[in-house]
C-alpha cells in the first residue's frame, strides 16, 4: 500500500499544472503566459536535446567542420589517397606487363618460342617478309657473351656479303673515351663521355630489336644491322626509338645519361658485335 501511495503521489506531481507568466516590470501586466507540467517540460527538454544532437551530427557530416576533428583527413589528403591508390593499381599493372615483356625477351634470347607473340610488325610490311632468327647473346644484364648469330631484319633483300671492311660507321657520340675495349677485363665496349644531354646516334642503318630499362645498365637500346652486325647503347637518359622501328645511320636514337647500377657517371657504353664476336669499336669508328 505504501508503495502504491508513493507512486500515485509521484504521478500526481508529474501531472500537476503550473503556469509560466511573464509580467511587465513597470505595469505588472501579464505579457505572456503558458501552462506547463513536469511531464511536458521533460518532453520539451528531451525533444530539444534530440534536435541538438541531430543538428550537430549533420553539421559534422556535411560541412567542412568535420575536418577540424583530430585525425580526420582533409579534402586534399583524401584526394591524394584516392590518387595514390589508382597510381599503385596502374603501377602494378605496368609491372606485370614489363615482367611479361622481359620473360618473352629472355625466351627469344635463349632460343625458345614464346607462348604469345610479343613483337608486332608494321602493318605496311607483309608478315612473310618479317624474318626472326632466335639467338643467344650477352643479355641486357651482361650475363653471357653473344654465342649465336643475331639476325632480325625487316628487309627481304639483305646483302649476302658478311664483310664489314667497306662499311662506313657513323660516330654514335663525339667525345672522350674514358674506358677502352679490353677483353681481359671483360669490358667488351668503349665508354665515351660527351657534352651533357648529347644525342646518341645510330652507327649504321638498322632495326631496333630491344629498347627498354634494365637495373644494371639503365635505358638500353639494341640495333640489328646488315652483315650480322649488332650495336648496343647503354646508360641512356632517354630512349627515342621503340622496338621494330627502322633507323638510319646518324639518326638520333637516345640521349646520353647516367642510368643503371653499373654506371660511374654520364657517358655512353657502346658495344659492337659481329657474328657473335665482340669488336673493338675504335678500329671502325673515330670518336
Amino acid at each position: 500500500m505504501v508503495k502504491q501511495e508513493k507512486s500515485k503521489k509521484l504521478i500526481d506531481k508529474l501531472k500537476n499544472r503550473y503556469r509560466l507568466i511573464i509580467y511587465n516590470d513597470s505595469t505588472y501586466q501579464t505579457v505572456w503566459s503558458m501552462k506547463l507540467s513536469r511531464i511536458k517540460v521533460f518532453l520539451i527538454v528531451s525533444f530539444g536535446g534530440l534536435l541538438l544532437v541531430v543538428f550537430t551530427v549533420l553539421m559534422i557530416a556535411y560541412t567542412p567542420i568535420r575536418e577540424m576533428i583530430p585525425g580526420y583527413p582533409s579534402a586534399e589528403v583524401r584526394q591524394m589517397i584516392v590518387y595514390n591508390a589508382m597510381l599503385v593499381d596502374s603501377l602494378d599493372e605496368q609491372l606485370q606487363i614489363r615482367d611479361n615483356y622481359f620473360e618473352k625477351i629472355r625466351a627469344l634470347i635463349e632460343g625458345e618460342l614464346p607462348q604469345e607473340p610479343d613483337f608486332v610488325a608494321d602493318t605496311s610490311i607483309p608478315s612473310s617478309d618479317l624474318q626472326i632468327n632466335y639467338y643467344n647473346h650477352d643479355s641486357i644484364f651482361q650475363q653471357k657473351i653473344l654465342e649465336e648469330q643475331l639476325d632480325l631484319s625487316l628487309q627481304s633483300e639483305v646483302p649476302k656479303s658478311k664483310s664489314i671492311a667497306n662499311l662506313h660507321f657513323f660516330t654514335p657520340l663525339k667525345g672522350v673515351i674514358t674506358n677502352k675495349f679490353d677483353k681481359q677485363t671483360d669490358h667488351v665496349a668503349v665508354d665515351v663521355v660527351g657534352m651533357p644531354n648529347s644525342r646518341i646516334s645510330a652507327a649504321l642503318d638498322g632495326t631496333v630489336i630491344f629498347a627498354g630499362w634494365t637495373v644494371e645498365t639503365g635505358y638500353v637500346i639494341y640495333l640489328q644491322h646488315q652483315n650480322d652486325l649488332v650495336s648496343v647503347y647503354k646508360h641512356n637518359a632517354e630512349l627515342l626509338k621503340q622496338v621494330n622501328e627502322r633507323v638510319k645511320a646518324g639518326e638520333a636514337i637516345a640521349i646520353m645519361g647516367n642510368t643503371g647500377e653499373l654506371t660511374t657517371g654520364p657517358h655512353l657504353h657502346f658495344e659492337l658485335w659481329h657474328q657473335g664476336i665482340a669488336l673493338d669499336p675504335e678500329k671502325y669508328i673515330d670518336f
